[in-house]
């Protein structure tokens, strides 16, 4: 049994201490999880992730099913054995990424029919679908099949597609628990709350949530689009109606700035892209500001990337350095930066948790803005 444990609230915001016991391991939250969509965190050997204090990474049971097939994923005895990661993972039901395929998709009340972005092959999602592919993928935590509005979305489209999705939701919850998992591990489902940016959509989206029972209830569709204030708003008042006493995840979201916002509005697990995505373009965050490496003013800088990071490559390494790999696109640069931003993320995550402790985190993240806000 997947079990999470509040141990602290702090006294001055929605800030909490918490840890998830899973068979792979503890995850204490709040947590980042990187994204390793396709098996692999992009450019970071799993050394590296597990030397950053990576306690969970994530993969996408669309990218999964497509490629290399969950069959194959099964057969090697699920995905801990595939990618030989022995660490808590969590997959997503591929409900964003259906949403994402505007096109070649089409949403009926059975589920998904959409075609490969690879070749073109026909293929169907139903709630049920979802929930066996992801058990015979075989993560500890897996996620309910949901749609994923757009940003913005019409109200009465977005409350069909709430109720939909909690219609799913309850076909996800039967067929899991009539199913049994492919290995020898318990694995744990977390609904999805929806609504759009409609104050009463999310708030009733949270209770019919909250009502399951489940461990771990993730909040889905922002950081879609939305400004920040919208996603803040959202996310306080679908916290409101969650209950205290279970994990709260907040999909997708966000830059480092997000994440501190966000942990002071009650959310203990994140996940996002962008520690990678911006390291391939570039751009690095420090604890100081953000740094965009391509820059010329670097040229001649023989200072590390980052003295004060927890990456051994950060502070051995010259900024000129760097530049230079990424100047003549060497993969090198990519990976050193790649491991550079998720060493910053959990390091952030990592000093939030003391804070939280210390319950000093409301002064510490309104300094940690102001830094973040810089451009160096």
């Amino acid at each position: 049994m997947i079990k999470f444990d509040l141990l602290k609230k702090s006294s001055t915001g929605g800030s909490r201490l918490g840890k998830i016991t899973t068979s792979h391991g503890v995850i204490h939250t709040p947590i980042f999880m990187p994204v390793g969509t396709q098996g692999t965190v992009k450019s970071v050997p799993h050394a590296n992730l597990k030397s950053l204090g990576s306690e969970i990474i994530l993969g996408n049971t669309f990218h999964l099913y497509l490629r290399p097939g969950h069959e194959i994923i099964e057969k090697a005895g699920g995905l801990h054995k595939f990618i030989n990661w022995d660490k808590p993972m969590l997959t997503d039901s591929g409900g964003f990424q259906v949403y994402s395929l505007s096109g070649i998709r089409k949403i009926t009340e059975e589920g998904v029919h959409f075609k490969s972005p690879i070749d073109g092959s026909k293929h169907f999602f139903s709630p049920e679908r979802a929930i066996e592919i992801q058990q015979s993928i075989g993560a500890d935590i897996i996620m309910a099949f949901d749609e994923c509005t757009p940003f913005p979305c019409e109200y009465n489209y977005a409350r069909r597609s709430m109720h939909m999705t909690h219609r799913w939701l309850d076909r996800c919850l039967e067929h899991f628990e009539k199913t049994q998992g492919q290995h020898d591990y318990p694995q744990t489902l977390a609904p999805i709350v929806q609504g759009s940016t409609y104050d009463d959509l999310r708030a009733a989206s949270a209770k019919y949530i909250a009502s399951k029972g489940c461990e771990i209830n993730a909040i889905g569709g922002l950081s879609v689009g939305e400004p920040a204030p919208i996603m803040y708003d959202m996310t306080e008042k679908v916290t409101e109606h969650l209950p205290v006493e279970k994990a709260r995840y907040l999909m997708g979201v966000g830059t480092p700035q997000n994440v501190l916002e966000c942990i002071d509005r009650g959310i203990d697990m994140f996940d996002c892209v962008l520690p990678t995505r911006n390291a391939r373009h570039g751009h690095l965050y420090t604890d100081q500001g953000v740094i965009n490496i391509k820059n010329a003013k670097w040229k001649e800088d023989f200072s590390p990337i980052d003295k004060n990071s927890t990456s051994e490559l950060s502070r051995s390494h010259s900024k000129s350095y760097l530049r230079h790999l990424f100047a003549v696109k060497e993969a090198y640069g990519t990976e050193i930066a790649s491991i550079h931003n998720l060493s910053f993320y959990l390091w952030l995550i990592g000093e939030a948790r003391k804070q939280i402790e210390k319950d000093n985190f409301v002064n510490w993240k309104e300094d940690m803005l102001v830094r973040l806000n810089t451009r160096l």
